[in-house]
């Protein structure tokens, strides 16, 4: 495993964060984001989004627990998962989600305890904040041989 940390001023800055990880994502890769509600999963996730040039608006699907953003261009397809409402991993299971995950890009948000049996490597992301703070702190955790290089380009990027 491979840990960067970065800190995120506002949230434009999340975005481009968000941006900067497109860059290195792949069809397969998962994303496992963890946070408190407001923390910056979503906006993170509309970086990412941009990044891979899918269709958008994205928005928290909450309620309707996963979206597919098909690409616009070349690239893979994003889909983007929330697990709040879930009540473990058999019903995340029923998403069928490891069926999509080959050849999508695929962040799961409030999937720490239950995305991490979908792939072996992936992308554990956790946004902390202060409450009387805007600026966030990102701890990215490369679990897997694939993300080390990630990580250490990131790193320099920041």
């Amino acid at each position: 495993m491979t840990t960067a940390t970065v800190r995120v001023p506002r949230a434009e800055d999340m975005r481009e964060l968000g941006l900067r990880l497109a860059g290195a994502l792949r069809a397969g890769d998962l994303l496992v984001l963890t946070g408190d509600l407001g923390a910056g999963k979503t906006t993170l996730t509309q970086g990412i989004a941009e990044g891979l040039k899918v269709r958008g608006p994205i928005t928290s699907p909450t309620f309707v627990i996963a979206r597919v953003h098909p690409p616009l261009a070349g690239g893979p397809p994003l889909v983007h998962v929330d697990a709040y409402r879930l009540n473990g991993f058999a019903e995340l299971d029923d998403l069928d989600l490891d069926a999509e995950i080959g050849e999508s890009v695929t962040v799961v948000e409030w999937g720490e305890g239950l995305a991490e049996g979908l792939a072996e490597d992936r992308l554990e992301i956790v946004i902390s904040r202060d409450a009387d703070a805007e600026e966030r702190l990102v701890t990215i955790t490369g679990v897997g041989a694939r993300w080390a290089p990630v990580l250490s380009d990131l790193l320099d990027a920041s």
